[in-house]
């Protein structure tokens, strides 16, 4: 059976796979697919048969998922083929940048989107052709290797009444910074990057931080930060 078959069966645990956490505590996931009936068939399937893992959110869209309070979760199944025009580097660097590792699932299985995922920073590429057991076994090495108990704060929706779509008006030396400091980069690489003094890239990033918080969308941390470039096609 295939992520496609999405079995409702219950599957046994596979010897030598150890667990993603331990005790009784469960890797919080979300899932991002457009089609809504895998989407809903896929989180079924796992509460039932992987309860290692929990399934916190479920999400047809890339908005949805990004302005959920459940994300950033501790690990992410996204689908690689999506409707909307966010490219999947754009996709998984957010999701990496906020905390959360990433599992790519696609139906089209070649070179060029395996090396695309795994550049932008995926953990694992995996064909939907796959049985749901061997998707969750990829996924638990993912998260029981590296896994240190340790939890992001997660993401708050907009407040009532923010203009989501309202943008601040930013400098290009602001913008630079802004995109480069998003997309993993600290304070002093943005500075080098840049060519320019330490305290004048911090000048920069706290400006735009000023400018979000005058048109209510405050990003007083860098998890907010990423989520305004991710809400206004910043990110690459």
């Amino acid at each position: 059976m295939s992520v496609a078959d999405h079995p409702t069966t219950s599957t046994s645990w596979i010897p030598g796979i150890e667990p993603a956490r331990h005790g009784n505590a469960r890797v919080r996931l979300a899932l991002l697919d457009d089609h809504e009936v895998l989407l809903d068939s896929l989180a079924s399937w796992i509460g039932q048969n992987a309860t290692d893992f929990e399934v916190v959110l479920s999400a047809p869209s890339w908005l949805e998922l990004v302005h959920s309070p459940a994300f950033p979760t501790e690990l992410v199944f996204i689908d690689f083929q999506l409707k909307e025009a966010v490219s999947i580097e754009a996709r998984v660097r957010t999701c990496r940048a906020a905390g959360a590792k990433v599992i790519v699932l696609s139906s089209v299985d070649t070179d060029e989107a395996r090396e695309r995922a795994r550049a932008a920073g995926a953990a694992d590429f995996l064909s939907k052709a796959l049985p749901m057991s061997e998707v969750m076994d990829a996924a638990r090495r993912v998260m029981g290797m590296e896994s240190d108990g340790g939890h992001p704060h997660p993401w708050r929706p907009l407040p009532a009444g923010a203009a989501p779509h309202a943008r601040p008006k930013l400098s290009p030396g602001e913008l630079e910074a802004f995109k480069l400091y998003v997309a993993g980069l600290s304070t002093t690489e943005v500075a080098g990057r840049m060519n320019v003094q330490y305290e004048t890239a911090k000048t920069y990033l706290r400006r735009v931080r000023e400018k979000y918080a005058k048109i209510g969308r405050p990003a007083s941390k860098k998890a907010d930060l990423i989520r305004r470039a991710a809400e206004d096609g910043l990110l690459d």
